[in-house]
């Protein structure tokens, strides 16, 4: 697992998921959300989102997380492993809300500065959506690359602790390639 694709609806817990696998594994994490925008919400062009991209990609180790479907494609040819936090829309509202208290007038750790907490309504019906309007489409690209690529599909806030949990002890073994996590 040297090249680990984080990826799941907003409030899934990408960006947590993706710092404590960087801990574990002593990798480079890059959060899309702060590479791709700019202070006062102002978004970066789909041309140099693929620059910036092709660029982290080609190094030997990274985590990257974030969704921005469009160019997905750059991240998942260049992954050895893609990691899809399928967590119940439900989880994924509560944990939006929480964050935009938790966050109310600062930037959040993996979001650009200049760039606060703010929520709406297009945002929560997105997540809210995300089942029907995302999801199949996903899982129909991994079932793709699942024998190509390591495809680890967390459906559950226990199954990702469960999941570090292993990487820990994985670790603490000795184990540096974490061949068995699965």
């Amino acid at each position: 697992m040297n090249r680990i694709v984080v990826i799941g609806s907003g409030g899934s817990g990408k960006s947590t998921l993706a710092r404590r696998l960087g801990q574990v594994l002593e990798l480079k994490v890059y959060h899309l959300d702060t590479l791709f925008w700019r202070p006062g919400w102002i978004g970066t062009s789909k041309e140099e989102q693929q620059e910036v991209q092709q660029r982290i990609v080609e190094q030997e180790k990274w985590i990257i997380d974030g969704n921005y479907g469009g160019t997905l494609d750059i991240r998942f040819n260049k992954a050895d492993t893609i990691i899809f936090l399928n967590i119940s829309r439900y989880i994924c509202i509560l944990r939006v809300l929480k964050r935009r208290l938790q966050y109310a007038k600062t930037s959040r750790p993996d979001m650009a500065e200049g760039c606060d907490e703010k929520l709406s309504i297009d945002f929560l019906k997105w997540v809210w959506k995300y089942p029907k309007d995302k999801r199949p489409m996903i899982l129909d690209k991994l079932n793709k690359l699942s024998g190509e690529k390591k495809v680890i599909i967390l459906s559950t806030p226990k199954d990702v602790k469960n999941f570090i949990d292993q990487m820990e002890m994985e670790k603490q073994n000795g184990n540096q390639n974490l061949s068995t996590i699965r």
